[in-house]
Parts: C-alpha cells; structure tokens; sequence
C-alpha cells in the first residue's frame, strides 16, 4: 500500500503511553485505565520475575503505583503490553532516531508504532494520504522474514528522522521545569524527580 506515516496525536495527561498503544492497537485512545489493569495484573501475578531489581520498586507498591492515573509508563510497560497483544511495538525516540523493539525476541508476526518525545507518546499510523480520516489508518503492520514491516519502516523513520531535525523533542537532562504548585525552577529530570520526592509536588510545566 503506498501512502504516508502520520503521527497521531494523542492527549497529554500522563496516560499518553497506554493511549498511545490503545490507539495503534484497538484506534481507541481512551484505553489508559484497562491497559494499566492489564499490566498491574501482568505484574502481581509472576512475582519472581517482577521482582524488586526488575521494577524499581517491590511488586506490589508497582502494581499500587501503576494503577495511579498521573504515573507515566515506560520501557516496563511497553513490554508486558506487547506481550498482552501478541505484537511487537516499536518505539521511535526523537531526540536519538533510536528505535527500541519491543516483543522482538517472541518473534511475533506483527508489529505497530509510536513516537516519543522524551516525555510524550505519539501513535504512527500508515494513512493513505495527508490529511486522510483516521478511520482509514493502518496500525497494525505484518512483520516479514527478515523481520522488517517494509514501506512503513522507512517512512516512520523519515518522520522520525524530520522531527529531530526540527528539534521537536524534549531534552530530559537539561530541560527547564516550573512546579506548578510553588513556581520553583529546576533543570532536568533528575531535579524535578528530586523536588517531586521533597514535596511530593508532581504537576511541572515547561518553560523556555
């Protein structure tokens, strides 16, 4: 099929990784509550395996903290939700152009795609032309022998490749925050992380 990768944007409210996969997998992007459930049970029910050095914390406060609408999902995530649909998700960061494969080693047949910023998750979707409805998105790609998704692959990188280019990424180590409860800057991921701990303050805006 010839046509354009697209990045489907999907709203910022701290669930934009599980809504992200609702869309590219289900074109629902309100799947953030059920997904989290998913893993949150994912995790409770194989201890060993999600086990304190694997989560960052002991499963069952993960499984607590999961299941909190503000927390953000990440590399953890994404992988028991690849399992969960039986396809790969390729995640394109921006700022690197890395790809990071996720599901790759259960040789699954299909594979879908997002776009990250540094801090946000996109859908990409395969759309037949620019400015096509959404319902006519492809989202779903057949992975082939050489474990390649053909056309698709090299267009999401193009895009990829464009948005780096337009430096339209978050640098989460010199990035410039506000708490948005007391108004106090920090610089990166690392002092925000450090002021949410100290005051238990997790609502930051950007600010250039």
């Amino acid at each position: 099929m010839e046509g354009v990768v697209v990045r489907r944007v999907i709203p910022s409210d701290n669930s934009c990784l599980f809504n992200a996969v609702g869309y590219v997998m289900e074109h629902n992007r309100s799947k953030a509550s059920e997904l989290r459930q998913v893993i949150a049970a994912t995790v409770a029910s194989d201890p060993e395996k999600f086990n304190e050095a694997f989560l960052g914390k002991p499963n069952e406060a993960y499984c607590a903290w999961i299941l909190d609408p503000e927390k953000w999902g990440g590399a953890i995530e994404l992988a028991i939700l690849s399992e969960y649909y039986g396809r790969e998700i390729a995640a394109y960061d921006i700022q690197t152009t890395r790809c990071d494969l996720y599901g790759q080693e259960k040789k699954y047949n299909e594979r879908a795609m997002l776009i990250y910023d540094g801090l946000h998750y996109d859908a990409l979707a395969m759309s037949p032309f620019e400015g096509a409805p959404e319902e006519f998105d492809q989202t779903i790609f057949p992975v082939d022998h050489s474990r390649s998704i053909g056309l698709a692959e090299g267009l999401a990188l193009n895009l990829v490749r464009e948005a780096q280019r337009k430096r339209s990424y978050t640098d989460t180590a010199n990035f410039t925050l506000r708490c948005g409860v007391c108004q106090i800057g920090v610089i990166g991921q690392k002092e925000a992380v450090e002021h949410a701990q100290a005051t238990g303050h997790v609502n930051f805006q950007e600010y250039k």
